[in-house]
């Protein structure tokens, strides 16, 4: 009976052991999805956060002073361009990153068009367009935002002007851009 006894103990705590080992898997796995359920959801908080900056300018009606402001605040955010169209300046004038804002319709969509970098403009895979760029005129040009200020330049912002604001989101539903059109 000895033996048997200890066949019976030794079992058992084979039996526990395959227990404690099963309820740490399941643990681990059910961690796993707690986790990654968690990360999406902070994915989820982090854009609705970044967009809120934006969200005064989607689809609204601002003032010029509104325009210089959002100049002077995105300027020189990365993968990120603002096209303001005066009514001097019916071509528009793009500060920061040139983005895809012809067709809301098109796969491209709010993608960078053309990174601009210091003086010169680029593709996104880095092939050089335009050297010598800033102050460059033009619809694809990068202009100094001090311009928009300045009563003598075409590109000037009139404070009391109204402007149409859109905000541009790429097929992933980020932010790359912002669109201002005079409408007096």
């Amino acid at each position: 009976m000895g033996n048997a006894q200890k066949a019976l103990v030794m079992a058992a705590g084979i039996f526990l052991a395959i227990a404690l080992i099963t309820i740490g898997v399941v643990m681990f796995i059910s961690a796993q999805e707690a986790t990654k359920t968690a990360q999406e959801n902070f994915s989820s908080i982090q854009n609705e956060l970044s967009s809120t900056s934006f969200t005064v300018y989607d689809n609204t009606i601002i003032s010029g002073s509104q325009v210089i402001n959002a100049l002077n605040k995105f300027n020189k955010t990365k993968e990120f361009g603002i096209r303001v169209v005066t009514n001097e300046d019916l071509a528009g004038t793009w500060y920061g990153d040139i983005i895809d804002a012809q067709n809301p319709a098109s796969t491209t969509y709010g993608d960078v068009a053309y990174r601009v970098t210091g003086s010169e403009i680029r593709q996104p895979d880095g092939t050089t367009l335009v050297s010598g760029a800033t102050g460059y005129s033009g619809t694809v040009a990068q202009s100094l935002v001090s311009q928009a200020s300045l009563e003598s330049s075409n590109r000037y912002v009139n404070t009391a002007g109204k402007f149409h604001a859109t905000v541009v989101r790429d097929s992933s539903n980020v932010i790359h851009g912002l669109l201002f059109d005079q409408t007096n």
